[in-house]
């Protein structure tokens, strides 16, 4: 049974690259949102498996949606997508949970799957 997955970035070039490394893939892009906030509302009424969370959107950044997130829903299975590759940022990424992948942009499909795969299997042992 395919996954379900919300992509939450400001980009719509991001967005729609995330929606063509899914294709013909167990995971099924169900939403898509340009800010935490739009994040927050869609997950309440779509509840998808797992969000791929980008980090800097306006308004509600991607740290502090996640957080938001998590805190309402213990269960959730978040991805983090950023191009922001300091130490600082994963710290942060960190301090939201252990499981938390991070993904580099440029996003490299194999290793984007794979950290799928990762929440997939995280989730599936809540």
């Amino acid at each position: 049974m395919k996954k379900t997955i919300m992509i939450v970035d400001d980009s719509i070039v991001t967005r729609s690259e995330i929606e063509q490394l899914l294709k013909g893939t167990d995971f099924d892009v169900i939403y898509q949102c340009r800010s935490g906030e739009e994040a927050l509302e869609a997950y309440e009424r779509e509840k998808p498996d797992i969000v791929t969370m980008d980090i800097i959107m306006p308004g509600i950044d991607g740290i502090e949606a996640s957080k938001r997130l998590l805190e309402h829903h213990p269960e959730a299975g978040i991805m983090i997508i950023s191009s922001l590759a300091y130490d600082e940022t994963q710290q942060m990424v960190q301090e939201l949970g252990s499981n938390l992948p991070f993904v580099f942009k440029p996003i490299k499909k194999s290793y984007f799957i794979e950290a799928l795969l990762k929440v997939s299997d995280a989730i599936s042992q809540k």
